[in-house]
C-alpha cells in the first residue's frame, strides 16, 4: 500500500479520488479511461487513472478539471509533473496516480502493457 502518512487529513479516500477524477476526465471528454489496481503490484500507490486527449489543449484541460474538481472536494495533488510538454501530464495524489496523455505519446509509452498484470477498477457509478 501507498504510504498512508502523507495524505493530509480529512481528504477523500483513494477509491473516493479514483472515481471523482474519472468522472471529472469523463466531464471534459477524456477518451479511454482506464483504472488500474496496484495494491498487490507496488508500493508507490493503490491505483493508477490513465486517460488520453487529442490535443496538448486538451491535455492541459483535463488536468486542469481534474485538479480544480478534486481541490474543491479537498484534495490537493502532492506532485505534480509534465504540465509544460502538456503531451503527458502526471498528478500524484499518493495513493491514486493520474496520467492523462496524447494520444500519440501513450501509444508509445503504452503504460497499461507495462502494469499488464494489475487489475482493471471498474469506473461505472
Amino acid at each position: 500500500m501507498a504510504d498512508k502518512r502523507r495524505r493530509a487529513k480529512g481528504t477523500l479516500s483513494a477509491p473516493e479520488i479514483l472515481k471523482e477524477a474519472a468522472r471529472l476526465l469523463e466531464e471534459t471528454k477524456g477518451e479511454d479511461i482506464v483504472a488500474l489496481d496496484l495494491q498487490n503490484l507496488s508500493t508507490v500507490c493503490d491505483y493508477f487513472l490513465i486517460a488520453s486527449g487529442g490535443s496538448e489543449q486538451h491535455v492541459r484541460a483535463l488536468g486542469e478539471a481534474v485538479e480544480d474538481g478534486l481541490r474543491e472536494k479537498g484534495a490537493r495533488a502532492w506532485h505534480r509533473e509534465g504540465a509544460e510538454g502538456r503531451r503527458w501530464l502526471l498528478l500524484d495524489y499518493v495513493d491514486v496516480v493520474i496520467h492523462v496523455f496524447h494520444k500519440d505519446t501513450r501509444d508509445f509509452y503504452r503504460l497499461e502493457n507495462l502494469w499488464a498484470d494489475a487489475k482493471h477498477v471498474s469506473l461505472g457509478s
